[in-house]
């Protein structure tokens, strides 16, 4: 039996609704594998706890989440409170910086049972890869002057060693789909970080002759996800890019509130750490009826990355069965509260295991 030390951040909002619901659903799967055995750890590590320390998160928080294999993350955020620039910086961005998660993994699919609001859409599956550690997010510049003189300067950063890695990991990930992948880039707009993004995606691209590849300007590639979403398998983008494109993809599936993500340390020095693209949405916290599909399809990619390919698609079977029942929250047009939609997955898990 492999056991797995677990880190466990609700965080704020519905981030303490959804992470429980998901941890039921891993204990479910573990269940059924028989080979696996859960060790959950958690902390309260969140703008609350900013409230009450004056920090997100403690001095030698990230030592201590070093010493865990992986790193299952809610939601962060209170805006009205923690100015997000705080909330995020301290803790999620800090995590993914620290644990040298450089590698962003978000899918988008057209699932049974969900209706997107796209025109009869044919089913479209593809993955975002996104570089995590640097580009348009770094934090290299400055403020100068003030009133109408003032002058903000942000300095976007590419390495060769991050946009290689990034990319090497698509074509690798290309490899075990539908062997294509395409670039996204502004290279008509941005003249020195986006040509050097496209050469570099030129060189790596030579060693995968096998794997189709093209590069699409980011403008028109937002409107292809929208046209012809069906087309993509495997997208590489920079940080900003990525970003915004996967809270496109989760738009086309029909809520942003299914969407998945996981933060990987590819070398697996350091834990990665999986979370859903969800905001805390304050808003609905604490009325029981949020969606938690996303912190379990969240649960699915911890369990890919970990091997056990064949019980996170039995877990993402039993989500879909779930939506073509109906059991649906609020945000997907149904009424069930966020603990019906995790019982109903986790019977759905059950029937299929």
């Amino acid at each position: 039996m492999n056991q797995f030390d677990i880190a466990v951040i609700p965080g704020d909002g519905i981030g303490k609704e959804v992470v429980p619901a998901a941890i039921q659903v891993l204990e479910t799967a573990a269940q059924i594998h028989g080979g696996i055995k859960w060790n959950f750890t958690s902390f309260p590590w969140s703008c609350e706890y900013y409230l009450e320390h004056g920090r997100m998160m403690p001095v030698d928080g990230i030592n201590t989440l070093k010493q865990f294999d992986q790193i299952f993350l809610g939601a962060v955020g209170m805006p009205q409170l923690v100015p997000d620039h705080i909330s995020l910086w301290e803790l999620l961005v800090k995590i993914r910086r620290e644990c040298e998660q450089s590698i962003n993994v978000r899918p988008a699919k057209l699932l049974r049972g969900l209706t997107s609001p796209l025109k009869d859409p044919i089913p479209f599956d593809f993955v975002v890869v996104r570089e995590n550690s640097e580009g348009e997010y770094s934090q290299i510049g400055g403020l100068m002057h003030s009133d109408d003189d003032e002058i903000a300067i942000q300095n976007a950063v590419f390495t060769k060693k991050q946009t290689v890695k990034a990319m090497n990991f698509a074509f690798e990930l290309a490899k075990m789909r539908r062997k294509a992948v395409t670039s996204a880039t502004k290279s008509n707009g941005i003249v020195y970080s986006m040509p050097f993004w496209d050469k570099t995606f030129q060189k790596v691209g030579a060693a995968y002759e096998d794997i189709q590849q093209n590069s699409v300007h980011i403008d028109a590639l937002c409107a292809f996800f929208v046209m012809k979403p069906h087309q993509f398998d495997v997208i590489v983008a920079s940080n900003l890019f990525g970003d915004i494109l996967t809270d496109l993809g989760g738009a086309i599936m029909g809520s942003i509130g299914i969407a998945p993500s996981a933060n990987l340390n590819v070398e697996r020095k350091y834990p990665s750490m999986f979370e859903p693209v969800h905001g805390s949405a304050p808003d609905i916290a604490g009325q029981g009826i949020a969606n938690p599909m996303g912190q379990i399809w969240t649960a699915k990619e911890m369990l890919d990355f970990l091997g056990y390919d064949e019980i996170g698609s039995l877990v993402l079977g039993a989500i879909e069965d779930t939506l073509v029942s109906g059991v649906n929250t609020r945000d997907l047009g149904g009424t069930a509260t966020t603990l019906e939609v995790t019982e109903e997955v986790i019977k759905n898990i059950l029937k299929k295991g």
